[in-house]
């Protein structure tokens, strides 16, 4: 945090996660408590108390414990509290936790390990089957007799529909205002040209697929190097994917289903060459590691823009598939 207006400086505080454990930054502060002598998990800057006073944000006479979160910033927030909640209890369900709770535990051990995929599931999750899915109470009789979420129920729905249809809004975890998402993989036992990969997506999460990029690349493919977010371009990879994720609002349960086959066939195919392809990269870098950056950039390169030509075709399909249903 900013130390006070027109000071110039800092004051911040820092906890260690356990190898074992998953944290998670929804937009809010949560580090409460500290304890500076266990310099093994807590750090902050030497004004971290003194500060605090200084600004009347807290007294070291009273009772009460200094707590970071507290004296610099705010608990209120509940789209940020309900995210985290939503995350930590997926990754350890057994904990039970309050969703309407105010504090959750800063990190919690994982009850499984975790792959690229479960993150990115996470990172989809738009608290479906809790009690906070705004599409819950959208339904419809179809003309079996069937009660059914009606084909227009979407959880990216914006101001004019909640009005419509008396929706409480929810932050969800999954955001249609992404720009991009990246999940970022680490090994340490192999080269770091080879073990680091960003899987990237743009546009929103649910309905875009994540590709790799290895840190070993030369250059990022020529259409994500455009910025076309103030205008439509068909040269810029971003609106690609822009452009189906928009159209799904239309008809959200139906086109969902057509595009997540479509970032699922990708994502899949991603997985299961990931360990044949960065075996043949580490083959070259023991060999040449210019030859094996050159192999990993047209290896990103490839599956890039093959996910770009197959999402500008999906959306041509999308408009020709529901075009008498919008």
């Amino acid at each position: 945090m900013g130390p006070g207006k027109d000071k110039i400086g800092a004051v911040w505080a820092a906890v260690r996660i356990p190898d074992d454990h998953v944290g998670v930054s929804a937009n809010a502060s949560r580090i409460r408590q500290i304890n500076l002598d266990d310099k093994e998990y807590y750090m902050a800057s030497d004004n971290v108390f003194s500060l605090a006073e200084e600004l009347g944000f807290w007294d070291r006479n009273s009772d009460e414990p200094f707590e970071f979160c507290y004296a610099y910033a705010s608990r209120r927030s509940m789209g940020s509290r309900r995210r985290e909640w939503r995350v930590l209890s997926r990754i350890a369900p057994s904990l039970r936790l309050d969703a309407n709770s105010e504090n959750f535990p800063f990190s919690v051990k994982a009850e499984k390990k975790l792959s690229i995929q479960d993150v990115l599931e996470i990172f989809r999750d738009t608290y479906q089957d809790t009690p906070y899915d705004m599409t819950r109470n959208l339904t419809v009789t179809n003309r079996n007799g069937e009660v059914i979420k009606s084909p227009v129920a979407n959880p990216f729905m914006n101001s004019d529909y909640m009005n419509l249809f008396d929706i409480q809004r929810e932050r969800t975890i999954c955001c249609s205002r992404a720009t991009y998402l990246q999940v970022t993989q680490s090994r340490d036992w192999l080269p770091d040209a080879i073990g680091g990969v960003v899987w990237l997506g743009y546009d929103n999460p649910a309905t875009t697929p994540h590709t790799p990029f290895y840190c070993g690349i030369t250059q990022m493919p020529e259409s994500y190097l455009i910025d076309g977010r103030e205008k439509f371009r068909r040269d810029c990879a971003w609106w690609a994917f822009r452009r189906v994720s928009q159209l799904a609002f239309l008809r959200y349960q139906d086109l969902i289903v057509d595009i997540e086959e479509a970032w699922k066939a990708i994502e899949d195919t991603c997985f299961a060459n990931q360990q044949k392809i960065e075996e043949e990269a580490l083959a070259l870098y023991q060999k040449n590691p210019k030859k094996a950056k050159e192999f990993l950039t047209k290896y990103s390169h490839e599956i890039a823009n093959n996910a770009v030509a197959a999402y500008w075709q999906l959306g041509d399909d999308l408009w020709s598939k529901y075009t008498r249903r919008f």
